[in-house]
């Protein structure tokens, strides 16, 4: 018996060796695995930071401009004609039909909305007009905010007032193509945004004075940019292409027009193009007419 004992306690040395062994390395290959985990964490935690930093850039930070009033909301909440969606903040352009809904929030003195502006307009307007999207604008005013005065809320209502008139889109335009620098509050000047409208036929008329120099749709302007404000968007301009956002880049590819113009047909495929445009009605009173598409 005592050399079967030693026999047996021999042989179930090495087995608890090597079981002891087997887990010193489980345990060892346990801990390269958490190692690694933790640096692939680190990585990615990296990279989400570089694309939140190349985000911003081009983006205007929207919590700076949390407080950004404009101006009062205490008169009457008077929506400009024809707009839509939640709550009747936004302003359509396009086929009401068509298969796909760009989306885009805006601030007047925005320099990087002026830039996505004046790079994609003519992109825009081409998709539009071949009835693949409608556009669907939302204002905000958070450079008011941000640096101070009152430009973005003033070139909102008076973009507002021009949607009264059946002349958004055109107006539009004209306030991207003639953006002051960020620092110079020259959209705070009513007599300045008027001039402007001189640039778009048929708007410079003493109604659209009017609206503009009462400010008759501050309020609305300051809805819209409190919905901006609890939406959790990031920043200025914010595109969505069927909710999903687009700008600055869709799924690691880089907002481009080649690649605008692919999304949108990706997301049209098998999908007819947008007819129905209702025809402008100016003066049909507080959201009493349709959207003008752009001429």
């Amino acid at each position: 018996m005592p050399p079967r004992f030693v026999c047996w306690c021999v042989s179930q040395k090495p087995e608890r060796n090597r079981s002891a062994r087997e887990r010193l390395q489980q345990e060892r290959e346990m801990d390269k695995a958490r190692e690694k985990r933790r640096r692939t964490l680190i990585v990615a935690g990296a990279v989400v930071g570089v694309l939140g930093l190349a985000a911003v850039v081009g983006l205007i930070a929207a919590n700076a401009g949390k407080d950004s009033g404009g101006g009062s909301d205490s008169g009457p909440l008077l929506a400009p004609a024809g707009v839509q969606g939640k709550d009747q903040l936004a302003i359509p352009v396009g086929a009401s039909d068509a298969p796909s809904t760009l989306t885009v929030w805006e601030d007047f003195r925005c320099p990087a909305c002026a830039a996505f502006e004046n790079a994609a307009r003519d992109t825009i307007r081409e998709l539009e007009q071949a009835g693949k999207i409608k556009v669907e604008y939302h204002l905000a005013t958070i450079i008011d905010g941000n640096m101070g005065g009152t430009g973005s809320l003033r070139a909102a209502n008076a973009a507002a007032c021009a949607q009264d008139a059946g002349k958004f889109p055109e107006y539009h335009d004209v306030l991207y193509m003639n953006q002051p620098q960020e620092t110079v509050d020259a959209f705070a000047d009513n007599g300045k945004l008027i001039e402007l409208a001189g640039k778009v036929e048929g708007l410079d008329t003493p109604e659209f004075r009017s609206c503009v120099n009462e400010g008759r749709h501050d309020a609305w302007v300051n809805k819209s940019n409190a919905a901006f404000q609890d939406g959790g968007f990031r920043g200025t301009p914010t595109v969505l292409l069927n909710g999903e956002s687009i700008f600055p880049a869709k799924n690691g590819e880089q907002m481009s027009v080649p690649n605008l113009k692919k999304w949108v047909d990706e997301a049209n495929q098998g999908k007819k193009p947008g007819t129905e445009r209702p025809s402008p009605a100016p003066g049909a009173g507080v959201g009493g007419r349709p959207s003008a598409s752009a001429s």
